[in-house]
């Protein structure tokens, strides 16, 4: 388990990162329980493309999900007061790197199309490979498809 003060930091970028409309964060029992089973990983990141200092606040974070050569990012934030800045780059090239680390040959991650992330993910490399028809619920009570991208080859990211 983390220390409590980095769960707090994710959840204080969560409250603030994600509209509520589209029901997307995590609470902090769902945080908690992913983060226990030991195949879940998060980075942070501070407003000056590090780590965050002992008793600062975080302006992002992702949390992923192991899985022999696989891994998901399962959530992926950055708090709205810090974005562009390249935080969001740096972020997930942080994560993209970690996960390389344990052993993963292929990423994936999900989102709801027109979510204004996609651009950073295609930069990076992630192609879409799969869709979810009506998944995730819009702010008018419609239905939004959900999109999956995977990440394969390492070497080509630009």
């Amino acid at each position: 388990m983390p220390p409590l003060d980095d769960i707090d930091r994710i959840m204080a970028v969560m409250d603030v990162a994600f509209d509520p409309a589209f029901g997307e964060a995590w609470n902090r029992s769902q945080l908690e329980g992913a983060l226990v089973m030991g195949n879940c990983h998060y980075g942070l990141i501070a407003r000056t493309g590090g780590a965050p200092e002992e008793g600062t606040a975080a302006s992002g974070f992702f949390l992923s999900r192991h899985g022999f050569e696989d891994e998901e990012l399962l959530l992926f934030a950055i708090d709205p007061s810090a974005r562009r800045l390249g935080l969001g780059s740096r972020l997930l090239e942080d994560f993209i790197t970690a996960a390389q680390a344990r052993g993963a040959t292929r990423l994936f991650l999900e989102m709801r199309q027109g979510n204004p992330a996609e651009h950073l993910y295609r930069r990076f490399g992630f192609v879409p490979v799969g869709r979810r028809p009506r998944y995730y619920r819009a702010p008018d009570g419609s239905r939004i498809d959900a999109i999956t991208f995977a990440l394969d080859c390492f070497a080509d990211r630009t």
